[in-house]
């Protein structure tokens, strides 16, 4: 078991040359997520966009999860909206990952949403556990200070029309980092899907994207698929920041992947068997 680290990942953020490793969570199970940290990881990714988890007490448990295993954990909601924003980030995530971000005028709404004056307008209650449950020493000051200082604020990446806007996007205030998603950009641009980012459309879309954030002092987040050494090579030679290394699922179906395999080799070996 590693030892947790003693910086946070908005700490980790701050180093120029840092890559930082997550995966992403889409079951509902805790074990993935205590075990990515016990596994010295630097974040997990718990999707409430694509899968039947919602921000509700479920995302809680996923959330102590985190915190008892030492690692930060990262909420993708499941759109620009207000209330999953607050309240993923009072239940105590680290940060918000907001899907389908367009223009500048949304990513201005996002800040608003999930950072208090003087950087937003994000609503507030002292019953929170991201406010201590306004426990002995609890001051709004300090604690509306601290939450803008502490929150992770990214954006997705994932269609022409970001692109469209991208500088007036980054050059909003508040932007921790920015997630490319090749899969939903390659979709809106019909094109063909695939997660190495060959295409040459998508290759230099991300090599846009990486210069223009790291000029304005922004990670840039990717999925690593495969995720194995090689490509984790690649991405970090381009100058990625913050490498998503597979999912619960994607290393679920590689274990399935591989008992079924053995089955089979068996049962050649073994044709008079049933099956």
């Amino acid at each position: 078991m590693s030892a947790p680290s003693l910086l946070t990942l908005k700490d980790k953020l701050r180093h120029e040359r840092l890559v930082t490793y997550g995966m992403n969570i889409y079951g509902g199970s805790c074990m993935p997520v205590e075990t990515a940290g016990h596994h010295g990881l630097d974040f997990v990714f718990i999707d409430t966009e694509h899968t039947a988890l919602g921000v509700d007490g479920q995302l809680e448990k996923m959330l102590l999860a985190a915190r008892a295993a030492g690692i930060d954990a990262l909420v993708r909601v499941s759109g620009t909206i207000e209330s999953e924003i607050r309240t993923s980030l009072e239940l105590g995530a680290t940060g918000v990952i907001i899907p389908q971000v367009h223009n500048a005028e949304q990513m201005r709404a996002i800040i608003r949403m999930s950072k208090f004056p003087g950087m937003g307008r994000r609503g507030g209650d002292s019953s929170v556990r991201s406010a201590r449950f306004a426990a002995a020493g609890f001051d709004w000051q300090t604690y509306t200070e601290s939450e803008n200082a502490r929150t992770v604020i990214v954006p997705m990446a994932e269609s022409y029309e970001f692109f469209d806007d991208i500088d007036a996007i980054l050059d909003v205030p508040g932007i921790d980092a920015v997630h490319f998603g090749p899969a939903d950009y390659s979709l809106s641009r019909n094109l063909p899907v695939d997660y190495r980012m060959r295409h040459p459309e998508v290759r230099t879309r991300l090599e846009e994207l990486l210069e223009k954030c790291h000029a304005r002092s922004i990670k840039v987040m990717v999925p690593c698929a495969p995720a194995d050494l090689e490509q984790a090579r690649e991405l970090v030679a381009l100058g990625c920041d913050m490498l998503i290394m597979g999912s619960d699922l994607y290393w679920l179906n590689q274990a399935a992947q591989h008992a079924a395999q053995v089955r089979a080799t068996l049962a050649r070996s073994r044709p008079g068997d049933a099956r």
